[in-house]
């Protein structure tokens, strides 16, 4: 990623819409999920660490970075234990198994997306879950993607063949980040028009405040039901009864 988007990415985590908003969503999933007593949950990519507080909610908490500046900011946290690492083929904590892996606006940037979701699920126990966010709508690529060194945007169908080529059942998968959608059209719009400029990620308190509760809305809907386009991607999938477990 851009170092200057790196930055302002990782200073908004706690407070801008988009990051809230996704935590929320983040947690309903976990929630679907029900972690056993006791669980592992491994924070995949866990970049500054802005999810890792609500992961050690479900359990006793690891998370991998490959890149230094972001690894030294979530280690900073004191929130589980972090390392070094790296998809598909560098991923830590030895024989380590998760009851539950997070990998959350990640694939995206992975060169070799299928062979990394399958190093995940052979880290999963038999009853494990995968839980995953990407970024969505291909029609929408544009040089937001290149400077936060995007491989893809998915559809709803390439995820599902990526994790079903990689030994996953799915058991749920959406789109979400859908009454957003037309704000985000006319931004990437602009940007093709103007060019893209990396800037302060967030808005003014009362716009930051309004877009994160138009977002929270469909949490009626994710992930009780599915959504049939959006800004983003959910899956939750867990390994085929017929793939190798740990």
């Amino acid at each position: 990623m851009d170092r200057d988007a790196f930055e302002l990415m990782a200073a908004a985590e706690k407070s801008h819409w988009w990051f809230r908003g996704r935590r929320d969503f983040i947690e309903a999933a976990l929630r679907r999920v029900a972690p056993p007593a006791g669980a592992t949950v491994l924070d995949a990519g866990c970049g500054s660490g802005g999810n890792l507080a609500l992961l050690g909610r479900f359990g006793t908490l690891f998370g991998f970075e490959y890149d230094a500046e972001a690894r030294a900011v979530a280690e900073a946290s004191g929130l589980g234990t972090i390392a070094f690492g790296a998809l598909p083929d560098g991923v830590p904590f030895g024989a380590q198994p998760f009851d539950v892996i997070g990998l959350f606006d990640v694939l995206e940037h992975l060169a070799d997306p299928v062979a990394s979701l399958h190093a995940l699920g052979d880290r999963l126990t038999p009853s494990g879950a995968l839980v995953l966010t990407v970024p969505a709508m291909p029609s929408l690529w544009g040089p937001h993607d290149e400077v936060h060194q995007h491989y893809r945007r998915y559809t709803a169908a390439l995820l599902q063949t990526h994790l079903e080529a990689a030994g996953f059942e799915v058991e749920y998968l959406s789109y979400f980040n859908l009454l957003l959608l037309p704000l985000a059209i006319v931004q990437r719009i602009k940007e093709r028009l103007t060019g893209y400029r990396v800037e302060a990620l967030t808005p003014s308190p009362f716009m930051n405040a309004l877009l994160y509760r138009i977002w929270r809305l469909e949490r009626a809907w994710v992930p009780r039901r599915r959504l049939p386009i959006g800004l983003s991607l959910m899956a939750i999938a867990r390994r085929s009864r017929t793939a190798s477990h740990v």
